[in-house]
């Protein structure tokens, strides 16, 4: 087994990380606070090939594999998460979903401007009333002549707001439930299409996270991506990759709290030295490393078995579950080696506090991923 990254992945590592210092972190906790979409930078994101990095480089994409892509995710989320999620939606929700489920011509419309970063990309799966169940999908497809026509809504949908293209399901035959569900390709500016509400978050505030409406909206055939009525089992797979999202987003945060608290520790003094010589400290410290480095040995296992073509629900479900877990608990004990520090906005570690627990619900929530296991492990 290779445990080691190539070169060429820790030059990745090393440009990335050199960007998020020099444009990302600066500016961290005034999008945080003003919940400001971070338009410019996501642009020279697409401009240095990280919103399309494992497309092909026919589609406009860099043509890197999923090592390389959770690499960018991380990086990018030990500055901030906001940054991270925004870029994962886009990718390997949105684009991949028209990569993976598209034909042709859709690649070539729609991939080519998303993978290069001129077009900003959302997917909207979840409902008010169909979140874990997401089988339980309300809004509806109707088939008029040569249109489908969309009713319905969607929340907790990333990038919104900001997106030039949405990959939305809806329910077109309602008695296969999962299996009645199809996916649509919606253009920003269709008739009847339009984002809704946008929610007031307790972290990753910086990404914009709302409502799209769909209000007798006509599109047709041509819009409809993949198989009618597979738009449910290509989500899956779709969410199979995103969970290697989360889990990378979950280590990038986890590493910046941690980076955060070592730091801190070694300044910090109380009864004549550094916290960092008493043991209790150093424990804490032992133990959030030893979790950050299982949640990456799980997660790049996950994303190097995607780019050798395998099938990787429980590997990947594994990964998001641990490491978004962990990710909460290094961040909680950041937290706690800051003392009342942790707790005020002039350090680092309250707002990774706020913003990873996310990434225990987004993508399937702890309890879903265990399930989803489970079925692995019992069905193998």
């Amino acid at each position: 087994m290779d445990f080691e990254y190539t070169p060429e992945q820790i030059q990745l590592r090393r440009e990335v990380r050199e960007f998020a210092t020099a444009e990302i972190a600066p500016h961290v906790m005034e999008w945080d606070e003003n919940q400001t979409f971070p338009l410019e930078v996501i642009k020279k994101l697409g401009s240095l090939g990280y919103m399309g990095s494992i497309f092909p480089e026919e589609y406009g994409g860099a043509g890197l594999g999923y090592v390389e892509y959770a690499i960018i995710i991380e990086e990018l989320s030990r500055v901030d998460g906001s940054v991270g999620i925004i870029l994962a939606a886009h990718t390997s929700l949105c684009s991949n979903h028209i990569y993976k489920a598209g034909n042709a011509e859709q690649k070539q419309k729609y991939l080519t401007k998303l993978a290069s970063g001129e077009w900003i990309g959302c997917w909207s799966l979840t409902e008010p009333e169909a979140g874990s169940d997401a089988a339980g999908t309300r809004t509806t497809a109707v088939r008029d002549g040569d249109c489908w026509v969309l009713n319905g809504s969607k929340t907790f949908t990333t990038n919104a707001h900001y997106a030039d293209v949405c990959v939305g399901m809806a329910m077109t035959d309602r008695s296969a439930a999962q299996h009645g569900i199809s996916a649509f390709i919606l253009e920003k500016g269709t008739p009847g299409f339009r984002p809704g509400k946008k929610e007031n978050k307790l972290g990753l505030r910086a990404s914009a996270t709302g409502e799209v409406i769909f209000s007798n909206c006509r599109l047709p055939q041509s819009q409809m991506v993949g198989r009618q009525g597979e738009g449910f089992v290509d989500s899956l797979r779709i969410l199979d990759g995103g969970r290697v999202s989360i889990a990378a987003l979950s280590i990038g945060m986890a590493q910046g709290a941690y980076d955060a608290a070592l730091k801190y520790s070694k300044m910090r003094k109380q009864f004549g030295r550094p916290i960092s010589e008493f043991q209790a400290i150093q424990h804490k410290l032992v133990d959030m490393a030893t979790k950050l480095d299982a949640s990456r040995l799980l997660t790049y296992r996950a994303a190097k078995m995607i780019d050798a073509g395998k099938r990787v629900t429980r590997e990947s479900a594994m990964a998001k579950l641990f490491a978004s877990e962990s990710a909460v608990w290094i961040a909680n004990e950041a937290v706690q080696i800051h003392g009342g520090y942790g707790f005020i906005k002039d350090y680092p570690v309250e707002k990774f506090y706020r913003d990873v627990k996310l990434c225990t619900i987004g993508e399937g929530t702890s309890e879903i991923q265990r399930l989803v296991i489970a079925r692995q492990l019992l069905n193998d």
